[in-house]
């Protein structure tokens, strides 16, 4: 048996439409739209800026914001085309699967983890910080051992992750209801800090656009980015150069639009509306970041602006310091949405791996009432719950990133790979000029990918040596379409 056979397109979607592990389909253009801004907007509006801004690109991080969706905007060409031709829970996991076989199907599959499950802890640890922030602007401390980055057990991360695991498994539909809720509170506030800031912007503060470019000092050892290691390249502060690397930077405030995909198998007209949602979501998230990354380099001095709180630091220095308060609300509210949608992408990825038996297959039951996958829900909410309470993530939070870029990047090359072997599928939405939009695509991912530090690789190629053995120990023997392959009778199956 190959480690590269493949699952049949037509087979993926026959696994979609019946059984016991058949998912409702009620979500709309619309529904998958805000399910892909909650995701997106984070505290990554928030924060980056002032980081990118201070640091690397002075007022022009608005074009790195800009570069940095075009990137984004590769790889959501290639998703929307995917998602649109196999509408089947699993996203790049199933897209691998189709085309490249198995094995790589299965890496994918866990190197999504990286991005989604451990993800969502990351975030929910940061939900904690802000969490306990705003109850101390109302006079409640909560102990740092229990909340905080440097918590021994972080109680709220737990607890928010829970509760959120309660309101997955009651169905996609409350799932998206709870999810527009909450990135209505957080437009609001963005648009607030937009209109509110617009009024102490000055002239000044945007000059010089560009600042004249300057070296920086080199890291050295693991701390390192790749592309220092390899090829000797210096990192360098502001000029074009500072904008190219603040956009490797504030790249990583997008993360999350491919999520849109894992929720193909629920989306009522999935060849119309998932193109939409993928994109219509990145285009919505990337004018909000340029207008505010505008308007915060217009209200303070890049070279003043604060690095853990730029937006509440930049309205407190110019006398609205109720503005910072109406940031955390927002900020509450931005980050729940996000650990929600991580936590329902990872469900529907593991979801499709249990279906495959990859994964126990037990776990993929679908819920009589619910018509959600609530056992492998579960079990991803305790373990995100634990690794939220248990463990300080900061040092590896770079891992969700690699993990992200190389799932765009396996995603670019299957489209070419899909087009070459199955000309006779029908595709609603195509992805243009191809195979130049995915090369490129490739490319930028790499590129962002050679930015990390060797620390994030080491850990990345260590993640993937353990689900190798883990596939070969467990999934390579009882994968159904292994299993459907070797009975008598039966249709062959892939390669």
């Amino acid at each position: 048996m190959s480690v590269f056979r493949t699952k049949p397109v037509e087979q993926s979607i026959e696994d979609a439409e019946g059984g016991e592990h058949r998912l409702r389909r009620t979500l709309s253009a619309l529904d998958l739209t805000v399910f892909g801004v909650g995701v997106i907007v984070g505290t990554g509006i928030f924060v980056l800026t002032g980081v990118a801004a201070r640091n690397t690109a002075g007022p022009a991080v608005a074009i790195s914001f800009v570069v940095a969706g075009v990137v984004c905007a590769l790889a959501a060409l290639c998703y929307a085309e995917f998602a649109a031709t196999v509408p089947v829970a699993g996203s790049a996991y199933t897209y691998a699967y189709a085309t490249i076989g198995e094995f790589p199907a299965w890496i994918i599959g866990w190197d999504l983890m990286l991005e989604l499950a451990l993800g969502a802890a990351v975030v929910a640890s940061g939900w904690s910080g802000y969490f306990a922030s705003l109850l101390k602007n109302f006079g409640v401390d909560l102990p740092p051992s229990l909340a905080g980055d440097h918590a021994v057990f972080n109680i709220p991360a737990a607890v928010i992750v829970l509760l959120l695991t309660g309101v997955l498994v009651t169905g996609i539909k409350t799932s998206i209801r709870f999810n527009g809720a909450m990135v209505a509170i957080k437009l609001a506030v963005v648009l607030l800090v937009i209109i509110a800031g617009l009024f102490s912007v000055k002239g000044g503060n945007y000059q010089p656009f560009v600042p004249p470019s300057h070296q920086l000092p080199p890291d050295s050892g693991l701390k390192a980015p790749l592309i220092q290691v390899l090829f000797g390249v210096q990192p360098v502060a502001y000029g074009v150069f500072g904008v190219f690397t603040a956009a490797a930077l504030v790249f990583f405030a997008y993360i999350g639009f491919d999520v849109v995909a894992t929720a193909a198998e629920e989306t009522r007209r999935p060849q119309r509306d998932l193109p939409i949602g993928i994109i219509a979501s990145l285009v919505v998230c990337t004018i909000l970041y340029v207008v505010v990354s505008l308007v915060v380099v217009g209200m303070q001095h890049y070279s003043e602006l604060s690095e853990s709180a730029p937006l509440a630091d930049a309205f407190r220095s110019v006398g609205r310091p109720w503005v910072a308060t109406v940031i955390s609300v927002g900020a509450i509210a931005g980050l729940t949405t996000v650990v929600m949608t991580l936590m329902l992408g990872q469900s529907r990825v593991l979801f499709a791996m249990c279906r495959d038996s990859l994964l126990p297959r037990s776990l993929a039951r679908v819920h009589p009432r619910f018509r959600t996958p609530y056992r492998i829900t579960v079990v991803i909410g305790v373990v995100t719950a634990l690794l939220a309470a248990l463990i300080p993530l900061s040092a590896i939070a770079e891992l969700v990133n690699i993990g992200t870029l190389f799932a765009f990047v396996i995603v670019a090359v299957a489209v070419v790979i899909l087009r070459r072997t199955r000309p006779d599928l029908p595709r609603s939405f195509r992805t243009p000029l191809v195979p130049l939009v995915p090369i490129v695509s490739v490319l930028a991912s790499a590129y962002l990918m050679l930015n990390l530090p060797v620390e994030t690789w080491i850990r990345f190629f260590v993640w993937m040596v353990v689900g190798a053995v883990v596939y070969f120990l467990y999934g390579y023997r009882r994968s159904r379409v292994a299993k459907l392959r070797s009975k008598p009778g039966e249709p062959a199956l892939g390669r």
